[in-house]
């Protein structure tokens, strides 16, 4: 296992635990990790997460996989922020699938984890063949030395909150949706590397944002915010229009793109990571006759994204009037 750890942990020393996939780190996960630095705290252990690289879904069928949230880049980031204490990242392979859920138990969690505490989901599976199952892991937990809970799923409006259900508001275009069960607007982050330069030939420059995954959750035209292009000041958010898909009218077999266009933005920033917070879907992508009608269609929506930012910008200061 790679490890991660916010402060030196000693080898066997006793840690509370959870376990899952974590893309996206919603606010199930959110609510289960805090369940977790609650409990530890109240215990006097370790906060610790284990978490898997790849998901087992994308190493078992990866033709089938559901997209992903979060790089593992992105999804690290976020525990890290959550303020645990240490994650262990497993690689999910082969030896590792195979391993019977009495052996993970014993052989991980007991004796090289040295777990006093374990939190886990109420759908929870493990071991091969996902055989281990929730009454499997409190009947093994006794003679291993730790207490098993389980957390009930955390439900928005009546529906549980799920990184499927996130996907599927993504990919509708639902942004408010995704928001409400993310805790925070859905994001993309990656490097700025070179493009083919047609934005700016079109009279729109772009950055190009390198993605890890082949398969987005969502596809379109969106209103943005973007973080990380002022170096000195990477914490303030520009207004940008972004293009993510395969750019048919320029590409007929392309693979998909994160094309961003900074509002009124002159500097280089290639090399640069960039935080792309998606607000609004404008539109679905779509197929243009020539390039003179993409570079109408772009216009429009540089200004329904600029009116966007106006009206938020206006409702937000609506908002922080006094009465």
């Amino acid at each position: 296992m790679h490890i991660w750890r916010k402060a030196s942990i000693p080898e066997n020393t006793p840690i509370a635990l959870t376990i899952g996939n974590f893309d996206g780190v919603h606010r199930g996960h959110q609510a289960m990790l805090t369940r977790l630095k609650d409990t530890a705290k109240r215990l006097t252990l370790p906060a610790c997460v284990i978490t898997f690289e790849p998901h087992p879904q994308e190493f078992f069928t990866p033709d089938q996989a559901p997209a992903r949230l979060t790089s593992l880049r992105e999804k690290l980031q976020l525990l890290i922020e959550t303020d645990i204490d240490c994650i262990y990242i497993c690689r999910f392979n082969f030896d590792f699938a195979r391993i019977d859920p009495e052996s993970f138990v014993t052989q991980i969690l007991h004796q090289q984890l040295s777990v006093r505490w374990l939190l886990v989901g109420d759908d929870f599976r493990f071991g091969a063949r996902r055989s281990g199952d929730f009454t499997m892991l409190q009947a093994l937990s006794s003679a291993n030395n730790f207490t098993v809970e389980a957390m009930p799923s955390i439900t928005n409006d009546g529906e549980r909150i799920s990184s499927t259900a996130i996907r599927k508001a993504l990919a509708s275009g639902d942004l408010a949706t995704a928001q409400k069960l993310l805790g925070r607007p859905y994001r993309i982050s990656g490097r700025v590397v070179d493009g083919d330069k047609l934005g700016k030939q079109l009279g729109f420059p772009t950055a190009n944002i390198q993605l890890k995954h082949n398969q987005p959750p969502l596809t379109g035209i969106f209103a943005v915010s973007v973080y990380g292009a002022i170096a000195s000041s990477p914490a303030t958010p520009l207004p940008a229009v972004a293009s993510l898909g395969v750019r048919p009218t320029v590409h007929d077999n392309g693979k998909p793109v994160l094309e961003v266009h900074l509002f009124d933005f002159d500097r280089m920033i290639y090399g640069q990571h960039l935080q792309v917070d998606f607000l609004h879907k404008l539109r679905d992508e779509a197929k243009f006759a020539d390039l003179s009608a993409l570079i109408q269609q772009i216009e429009n929506d540089v200004a329904q994204a600029k009116d966007f930012f106006k009206t938020a910008r206006t409702h937000s200061s609506s908002m922080c009037s006094p009465v």
